[in-house]
């Protein structure tokens, strides 16, 4: 259970009580380090966006009605944020190659909402990431648990869905480990509830107590 005292940035709870239909969205969690270390690419969005400014994140975005729908067009729309947002091409651009990690669903309390899915995929060799200076302004390669580190001393802002994979990321010692772990893994997906009390909200995993009330 997370406590929050406010939403994300431009990540409103919804009023009326009418659930947004999630976009479908995708996301590369890219990794290096190989069989000895394990650290991965964070990008800050602008502060001037309207929705999440100032947070640091995966590289991804929502999929494009050309993309088509299901799997494949998840990985090709993850392929092709990685490439917008951080200047990073894989080797395939249909992202076939990419390994399905996780799926999060925004929680239906909330306005914005995504239904996204998360990818990993190790950095090309020659990878030099490039960031477009107005989506995107900064970037950095963190190990799972100085990333969180970092959040901790306001040093850098994450948001729940970001915590808490790099909570689980932390848990592997090099890319290789993880990457072995994830394929052929089979992906359930999460959706979060946030359950307001007074000014503050909670949010809830599946499996928390209240999570069903």
């Amino acid at each position: 259970m997370e406590e929050i005292d406010r939403p994300a940035p431009g990540e409103e709870l919804n009023a009326n009580g009418t659930e947004t239909v999630p976009r479908q969205a995708a996301s590369v969690i890219l990794l290096r380090g190989g069989a000895q270390t394990l650290e991965l690419l964070l990008v800050k969005r602008t502060e001037k966006a309207r929705f999440m400014g100032g947070v640091w994140v995966f590289p991804g975005g929502g999929v494009d009605v050309h993309e088509g729908e299901g799997d494949a067009a998840h990985r090709r729309a993850a392929a092709r944020e990685l490439v917008e947002e951080a200047g990073v091409a894989l080797a395939d651009p249909t992202g076939a190659d990419l390994v399905k990690f996780s799926r999060w669903i925004t929680p239906a309390e909330v306005k914005i909402r995504f239904d996204t899915h998360f990818f990993l995929a190790p950095s090309p060799e020659d990878a030099v990431v490039v960031i477009d200076g107005e989506e995107c302004v900064d970037f950095g390669w963190f190990a799972p648990q100085a990333a969180l580190d970092a959040h901790a001393a306001g040093e850098i802002l994450l948001v729940f869905p970001t915590i808490k994979h790099l909570e689980q990321l932390s848990g592997f010692a090099s890319a290789d480990e993880l990457l072995a772990y994830a394929t052929g893994r089979e992906v359930v997906a999460v959706q979060p509830r946030v359950v307001v009390t007074g000014e503050t909200a909670r949010v809830l995993l599946p499996g928390e107590p209240g999570y069903d009330d």
